[in-house]
């Protein structure tokens, strides 16, 4: 297993903090280490489970050094922790333990949330991201709301997400 790069505590202070980001689609796994320009892919979908997310991502991550993870999860977070099975990937996500997976500090975000993040610049912000399925956050007096607008009831017995995210694409 390939774990976080260590440090010690005089190298932390004399460099930042290399984080790397995970991007966990229904379609792909997106990462991103600090201080590199090309983000790397492995194709997810429905057979993707928590343990083959992680494995794939020390695959892809090898010759990067990194300290802490920020890992995007396709559905609500509570406590830092995925609350339910994301729609559009395998199982085993709740209740996983992804700092022992990866042998160092992980902090899990609704992906669209840290999505708007990277994007935001200061006053109100809605943020609609269009893949696989919607992502929505909302960014207003300094606050971060995930929104989960995707699963709402749109008509037709669908939701918004069957008509703008891939299915609604491939109809």
């Amino acid at each position: 297993m390939t774990a976080c790069r260590a440090r010690d505590s005089g190298e932390a202070s004399r460099s930042q903090t290399r984080v790397l980001v995970i991007d966990l689609g229904g379609t792909n796994v997106k990462i991103l280490v600090t201080g590199k320009r090309a983000p790397r892919r492995v194709p997810s979908g429905l057979g993707m489970t928590a343990s083959g997310m992680v494995a794939a991502v020390q695959q892809l991550a090898a010759d990067w050094s990194y300290d802490v993870i920020s890992l995007g999860y396709p559905g609500a977070v509570i406590g830092g922790r995925p609350a339910a099975e994301p729609k559009n990937l395998g199982k085993g996500w709740k209740g996983f333990d992804f700092e022992k997976a990866f042998g160092c500090q992980v902090k899990v975000i609704n992906d669209a949330a840290m999505q708007a993040l990277g994007s935001y610049e200061g006053g109100r912000m809605l943020f609609l991201g269009l893949g696989t399925g919607l992502g929505s956050a909302l960014i207003t007096d300094g606050v971060l709301v995930p929104m989960e607008l995707a699963h709402l009831r749109y008509r037709n017995g669908r939701t918004y997400e069957d008509y703008v995210g891939l299915r609604g694409l491939k109809r």
